[in-house]
């Protein structure tokens, strides 16, 4: 009897855009009310879901660690954008852009995880 595995990961392609807008509050409620009740919460769960030390929005003196994060979010992903606009979103919309970078990551890391496994057993 022989066991064949094949193993077929799914992934999905980036448009170039965030996959919500900066104000879409409502199509994340838990992200909202974590950014409302808690938001250094919000910002030490988004880190370290992207991959980077928690405690790092701790120590977000000028905006500098918000504005790395983005950028990096936007490479990872292939968002289209530069700095200066991360810089000015964060500026003027420190909060919703925040709550945009929670939601990204966490939609982008359930579309990409997805993986098939297939057997066949030949008697």
């Amino acid at each position: 009897m022989a066991v064949q595995q094949q193993v077929v990961s799914v992934t999905t392609h980036s448009s170039g855009t965030w996959t919500t807008g900066l104000c879409d509050c409502c199509s994340d409620m838990g992200t909202c009310c974590c950014a409302l009740w808690c938001f250094p919460c919000l910002q030490c769960q988004t880190v370290s879901q992207f991959g980077w030390c928690f405690c790092l929005p701790l120590l977000d003196c000028c905006l500098t660690v918000s504005c790395c994060l983005r950028s990096k979010i936007r490479e990872r992903y292939g968002i289209h954008g530069s700095c200066c606009d991360d810089c000015c979103t964060l500026c003027f919309c420190y909060p919703c852009a925040w709550c945009q970078m929670s939601r990204e990551i966490k939609m982008r890391a359930h579309a990409t995880s997805s993986t098939v496994i297939t057997q066949q057993i030949r008697a």
